[in-house]
């Protein structure tokens, strides 16, 4: 997958969410005539996460992509900061792998799904 493309009304707080809990930074953009960012996961020299501002609310509804998975570490740590922010999630063992999936949603109701490892201790 190249990346994918997000819609917001605003754009500070999403960039502040996937920073947050993906740890997703923004990085070189070209000089597009619409506003928003592309963020960069760390090491990466891609962007795997487009985002564009200015949408208008009713734009802002679900598409043909159910979720977007990334790979993530420190699962206690993250249920605790979702915890923090009030952030509901759901927190599941995928069969036959034991891999834990963790599913919550940004501010712009795109649903997230983060993937550790199956040895990762479960949260508290």
């Amino acid at each position: 997958m190249n990346h994918f493309t997000i819609l917001t009304d605003d754009l500070a707080s999403t960039l502040a969410f996937y920073e947050e809990h993906l740890g997703l930074k923004p990085g070189p953009r070209p000089p597009f005539a619409f506003p928003g960012a592309w963020l960069y996961a760390s090491g990466s020299g891609e962007a795997i996460l487009h985002v564009i501002d200015g949408a208008e609310p009713k734009a802002l509804v679900k598409g043909v992509i159910d979720h977007m998975a990334f790979s993530g570490t420190d699962l206690a740590g993250t249920v605790g900061r979702l915890k923090a922010k009030g952030i509901a999630f759901d927190l599941r063992r995928l069969p036959g792998y034991h891999t834990w999936q963790l599913f919550f949603v940004d501010p712009n109701g795109a649903k997230v799904e983060i993937d550790f490892d199956p040895a990762e201790a479960a949260p508290a």
